[in-house]
C-alpha cells in the first residue's frame, strides 16, 4: 500500500511523528508532499497535492494534517473521489475504514497528541473496509452527491 502524506505549518511536528509510525509497516510505502518547514502555507494546496495522487492512482490512501484537521479535511472532501475522515480517536478511525472506506485520514497537529495520533494511524492503516451491503450502498449514495 502506498500512502501519501502532507501537512501545513500547523502540523509539521505531527507529520514527522506519523511518518515514524508508518515506517513500522514494511508493506507501506510513503510519499511526503510537504510542507517541509515552518513557513506558512495554505492547507487547501496541501490537500490538493495529497488527494491528487490518490485520484490519479499514484497512491492508495492519504493522510492530511493541519492545525485542527478541520480545514484540510473540508478541502480534501471537495475533491471528487475523496472520502476524508477527521479522526481524533481510535474508534472513529476504525469506523471510517470499516463503514465508510475512507481513503484519506485527517488529524490536527495542535489538538492531537503524538501518542493518540500513533494509535489512530495504526488502526486506520490496518482496518479494512467491511464491504457490507448497507455500507456499500451508503458510500455509493455519498459519492453520487458529488454530481449534484
Amino acid at each position: 500500500m502506498k500512502i501519501v502524506i502532507g501537512c501545513d505549518h500547523g502540523a509539521l511536528e505531527l507529520k514527522r511523528e506519523v511518518l515514524k509510525v508508518l515506517a513500522e509497516f514494511k508493506d507501506i510505502e510513503t510519499e511526503d508532499v510537504g510542507t517541509f518547514d515552518a513557513e506558512s502555507v495554505d492547507y487547501p494546496d496541501i490537500a490538493e497535492r495529497v488527494c491528487g495522487k490518490i485520484t490519479k492512482g499514484e497512491a492508495d490512501r492519504g493522510i492530511v494534517l493541519c492545525g485542527t484537521g478541520i480545514g484540510i479535511s473540508i478541502a480534501a472532501n471537495k475533491i471528487k473521489g475523496i472520502r476524508a475522515a477527521l479522526c481524533g480517536d481510535v474508534f472513529s478511525a476504525r469506523m471510517s475504514r470499516e463503514h465508510n472506506d475512507a481513503n484519506v485520514l485527517a488529524m490536527g497537529g495542535r489538538v492531537t497528541g503524538f501518542g493518540p495520533a500513533g494509535e489512530i494511524v495504526r488502526t486506520w492503516v490496518t482496518t479494512e473496509f467491511s464491504k457490507g451491503e448497507r455500507h456499500v450502498r451508503r458510500i455509493e449514495k455519498m459519492m453520487a452527491l458529488e454530481n449534484k
